[in-house]
């Protein structure tokens, strides 16, 4: 079988895998965040937090759970690194610095996972399990929350004065309550998913345990030391919750991670199903199927659209080295291919993934665009879990504000209009990480030490394949990816320090943007369809949303990927 059919065969398998979940799964989500009842371990939970998970919020106070919650979070991940030398478990590795264990603290509470360090060489047992895994569930549920607040800002008039949870009764204005919806996304979504996930990796050769440091020998003479660790637990919350950060440096090219084709594309399929699935809980939440088809689509055509250049360009195998080599799989993996490595890089930075199965700076100059580009987007193709959702709402209603000037009519979206203060928000949520991205890269680009950082030769770290590298890391970092370039030094105090707070203000303004429209949108009465209302559900603003994303991330991104990837491709 060539190479390309394998990748196209791989790809066909992954849709019909994508496509048989779609609907049981994104039923059963909207099953879970509409129920008025609690399950006693999430009661047990409730009482040990002290949260009255029936207390309806509006938007203010549902920010300010998120907040609070992603704040602790943050202190404890910090703390628990910064006392790791004397824990238990610790394997013998010495406490982490300061601004590595903040970058690290805020990489995993916004649901980055960007890693300035090598996993089995710096972080123990305990700061694995109880630190990073907890809050690879625990970040992804947030952000599930978050989107079915804007979900429910769109869908409170078809539910004012009926019970959401306790029976109390749900008022104009209201969004639910976070700490129901956190604790559910994580106890009935996440939780048993990442379960099944874990057994089946086992199965299939991926490591679960707590063994210490030892020597193995290589097929060449010598031994190198290497570690265990719970792995397969952490491996399948890192895909499924569009997490990304790796037990060991390797991430997901290491055969403890990923042992073969098999599970890479089981993985692949973790990052992807829930992003899509919620298209279906959102088009049940606000009462028409059809709407979440829309967004389905839309998602479905970039996606799809992105693999298929990403397959052409790296089997193409563009350039002199390239093609005397005879392929592109410098960088990649025997075990997975060109088709499986491209399939994969697609999926990971068109999520707020950031696990990777190669070599991502060893792609071609086009490929690593594509993967800028993915990223750029905002990842709303599908996007992350819940942000991706959240993501593409508002790109929609930048698409009927923008239908409405067309037609010198008032916009409206799923009967709430779009007024000023709606179209205002959705534009700080658009500008915010383009602002976080371009500043921090244009900064880093003037000063000596960052610039140290590149890895490269002079020649080409001074090039536009160096600040490729460095567009790349904000990017990954201000989109909260968490994948890398590579060739660049990131653990420096100004690279954790910059990236931490892109990781942060690019995961948490954005909410702030996202929950304030979602209060907008559910105090607002529904305006009743008429002949000139836009028809959202057909293929029509479909394509409408795929041109305003391409457009809009085109005119912001276009002049900094002229000076990296496309400089570098047409060179």
């Amino acid at each position: 079988m060539s190479p390309v059919l394998a990748g196209v065969l791989q790809l066909i398998a992954l849709t019909a895998a994508l496509a048989l979940a779609y609907r049981p799964l994104g039923d059963y989500m909207a099953a879970v965040y509409s129920s008025p009842k609690h399950l006693r371990i999430e009661k047990i939970i409730y009482r040990c937090i002290g949260a009255n998970a029936d207390a309806e919020m509006r938007w203010p106070a549902y920010l300010r759970g998120v907040l609070a919650f992603s704040a602790v979070g943050v202190l404890f991940l910090y703390l628990l690194q910064r006392i790791q030398g004397g824990m238990p478990l610790s394997l013998g590795f010495a406490s982490i610095s300061p601004d590595q264990a903040f970058n690290t603290a805020a990489s995993f509470v916004a649901n980055t996972n960007w890693q300035s360090y090598s996993g089995e060489q710096a972080m123990g047992h305990v700061v694995q399990t109880v630190g990073l895994a907890v809050q690879n569930f625990v970040s992804a549920a947030t952000g599930m929350a978050v989107a079915i607040a804007l979900v429910r800002g769109f869908s409170l008039p078809r539910v004012l004065g009926s019970a959401r949870a306790g029976g109390t009764p749900i008022r104009t204005g209201d969004l639910g309550n976070f700490w129901a919806d956190l604790v559910r996304g994580t106890v009935r979504v996440l939780v048993p998913i990442a379960i099944i996930g874990a057994v089946i990796l086992v199965a299939c050769g991926a490591i679960q345990n707590f063994s210490g440091i030892h020597e193995v020998g290589q097929f060449m003479g010598g031994s190198q030391q290497t570690n265990g660790g719970a792995v397969a637990s952490q491996e399948v919350i890192k895909e499924l919750g569009t997490n990304g950060g790796g037990y060991f440096n390797g991430n997901s090219a290491h055969p403890f991670e990923n042992p073969d084709a098999f599970t890479n594309l089981f993985e692949i399929f973790l990052i992807l199903v829930i992003p899509f699935a919620l298209t279906r809980t959102f088009g049940k939440l606000v009462g028409n199927v059809k709407q979440g088809y829309a967004i389905l689509a839309t998602m479905g055509i970039i996606w799809l659209g992105f693999t298929a250049l990403m397959m052409w360009t790296e089997f193409a195998h563009g350039g002199p080295a390239l093609q005397a080599a005879g392929a592109a799989m410098e960088g990649k993996e025997t075990r997975f291919g060109i088709g499986g490595s491209s399939i994969f890089s697609v999926a990971t930075t068109l999520t707020s993934t950031g696990a990777v199965d190669s070599f991502h700076s060893s792609f071609t100059a086009f490929g690593g665009g594509i993967q800028l580009l993915g990223m750029m987007l905002g990842e709303i193709a599908p996007g992350g879990v819940g942000s991706g959702l959240y993501g593409m709402l508002v790109m929609a209603i930048i698409a009927v504000f923008i239908a409405g000037l067309m037609v010198g009519r008032t916009p409206e979206y799923l009967g709430k209009k779009i007024g000023t203060r709606e179209i205002k928000l959705a534009a700080c949520y658009i500008l915010i990480t383009p602002t976080l991205v371009l500043g921090f890269t244009a900064v880093s680009m003037v000063l000596p030490d960052a610039l140290g950082s590149m890895l490269n030769t002079k020649a080409l770290g001074a090039g536009s394949h160096g600040f490729s590298e460095v567009l790349y890391a904000f990017t990954s970092g201000a989109n909260n990816n968490g994948s890398a370039f590579g060739g660049l030094n990131a653990n420096t105090p100004w690279y954790n320090t910059t990236i931490g707070l892109a990781m942060l203000l690019g995961r948490f303004l954005p909410m702030v943007f996202v929950l304030a429209l979602a209060g907008s949108l559910a105090e607002q009465k529904p305006v009743p369809e008429t002949a000139g209302t836009l028809r959202t559900e057909k293929p029509l603003f479909a394509g409408l949303l795929v041109g305003t994303i391409l457009i809009i991330t085109g005119l912001t991104y276009f002049p900094a990927l002229a000076l990296g990837p496309l400089a570098e491709g047409l060179s």
